[in-house]
């Protein structure tokens, strides 16, 4: 089978699933597992995000819808000459990937019309289902429900690990950090099974923007930075600017040393196999032990606030 991903969740699923070699397309942001990275790219974004800070995006994106334009090209000539027999794409987020009507349009053309995958998950259980979804479209159905099982499997030995436990934190998970965006779809059940409490954001519901004062005011014991497609040494990098301005980012040192950047991109914001890890994550820095070791690759304290 000849399967086009352009969505860097279902890439993740499909190699999982032993189906990297059928790959005859990718998006520009499906970067893993790596052994996917040489396969032909066939969309672009028209706002580029290197270099640019949160700000900076923010407005270019919203020049570009407030003017009617796509924010992402696909490449309909390498799409038809693919031949793809199965295309995954999704219809959760306009500004995080092509849209279907897109798709519609490129595929309209093609002698053979291939078969158009549309996912649209807003829970962690969402995105259990979606593997066997991809599993059954790509004739992977027994693998894609094997995987399934390990996954909610995963999701059981965390609840063995967390019922018992007395003091739930108090949340708040930043997806953007400029305007400041709390996390929604399946972010806030992801603290809910790591045994916290989102207390600005209900599981399944969009994201959306705040006001510090909203933030400040919800009393969070635990704050997570969690920008949609950064890693932490951007969050970092950015946050050092972000807190070395006066009235930009108001935490009081206390509230920094409660603070912690993830990887968002590998764990919060695909909403793929890895939110299990990004839950367990959680847990850990939720509920930590002494033996609890935490590579800063995937969270880092924030620390002291910068004087200015």
């Amino acid at each position: 089978m000849r399967i086009c991903s352009l969505l860097p969740s279902a890439t993740e699923v499909i190699a999982l699933l032993g189906l990297s070699d059928e790959l005859v397309g990718i998006s520009h942001e499906c970067d893993y597992p790596p052994s996917v990275r040489n396969v032909p790219i066939m969309v672009e974004p028209m706002v580029s995000p290197h270099g640019l800070t949160s700000a900076d995006i923010d407005s270019q994106v919203s020049q570009l819808v407030a003017s009617g334009q796509r924010l992402y090209r696909l490449k309909d000539h390498l799409l038809q000459q693919a031949q793809p027999d199965l295309i995954v794409s999704q219809d959760l987020c306009h500004v995080c990937a092509i849209t279907p009507s897109q798709l519609h349009e490129a595929i309209g053309s093609m002698p053979r019309q291939p078969t158009l995958l549309t996912l649209n998950p807003s829970t962690v259980q969402d995105v259990i289902n979606d593997v066997v979804r991809i599993g059954d479209a790509a004739d992977r159905s027994v693998e894609a429900h094997l995987l399934a099982t390990q996954l909610r499997d995963r999701l059981d030995a965390l609840h063995s690990r967390t019922q018992g436990i007395t003091h739930r934190p108090r949340v708040v998970c930043i997806e953007w950090l400029f305007p400041l965006y709390v996390a929604g779809h399946w972010v806030p059940e992801m603290v809910q099974l790591a045994g916290g409490q989102d207390v600005l954001a209900q599981p399944g519901s969009p994201s959306r923007v705040v006001l510090w004062d909203e933030v400040l005011a919800a009393a969070p014991d635990v704050l997570i930075i969690m920008p949609c497609g950064f890693f932490v040494e951007r969050t970092h990098r950015e946050l050092q600017q972000l807190m070395g301005q006066p009235g930009q980012w108001p935490l009081s040192d206390d509230l920094a040393q409660r603070t912690f950047l993830v990887d968002a991109s590998s764990y919060f914001s695909r909403p793929g196999p890895r939110l299990i890890d990004g839950i367990e994550l959680l847990a850990t820095l939720l509920h930590p032990s002494d033996d609890d070791q935490i590579d800063e690759s995937k969270a880092r304290r924030l620390g002291p606030v910068p004087i200015h």
